[in-house]
């Protein structure tokens, strides 16, 4: 025997409104980074690099380059909470950097993930190729921020070099 419900929806009840999406206001970029920066990495594979700043993107994140000839960091998304700026300036103004956006980065749909077989079939995983697109931006970009860095006196040897602390430096104490 099963027992009826105590409770009995009332057939005249308004329709629930409907909930709206809160639009999200765009996020800030501190004001000592803008384009043309000189940015020390603090964090992730290149950590330690000093890159240049070349644009901040729709995302919040900050479109940053080596360049790659001199320090090997090609172009890439960096949060802001994981750089220190610096007071070194390159003038960025002959890079072209509109092309390149969050979609950009975006990795492709076909690359799905291979079943459980298909894992062990195969042979060992290939690495992540870089395409002929990004290494002909990469270039393009290179080429015309190598020219600004050139301009800038001694700023080839400071992008360089390693950013290290000894167990003396007071980093609080620092300007970078």
């Amino acid at each position: 025997m099963t027992a009826t419900p105590r409770y009995y929806p009332a057939e005249d009840l308004p329709a629930s409104k409907p909930t709206y999406r809160v639009k999200q206001n765009p996020p800030r970029i501190r004001k000592s980074i803008t384009p043309g920066t000189v940015l020390i990495l603090l964090a992730g594979r290149f950590r330690g690099k000093r890159v240049v700043c070349l644009k901040a993107l729709e995302s919040g994140l900050i479109l940053v380059s080596g360049p790659y000839k001199i320090n090997g960091v090609p172009l890439r998304r960096v949060n802001q909470a994981y750089v220190i700026a610096t007071s070194s300036k390159v003038d960025v103004s002959g890079v072209d950097v509109s092309s390149i956006n969050d979609e950009y980065f975006a990795r492709s749909k076909d690359a799905s993930t291979e079943g459980e077989e298909e894992f062990f079939m195969g042979d060992a995983p290939k690495a992540a190729i870089v395409s002929d697109q990004r290494k002909e931006d990469q270039k393009k970009v290179d080429a015309a921020l190598l020219k600004a860095v050139a301009s800038v006196d001694m700023m080839e040897a400071y992008l360089a070099a390693q950013f290290t602390l000894n167990p003396n430096d007071k980093p609080h104490l620092m300007k970078f």
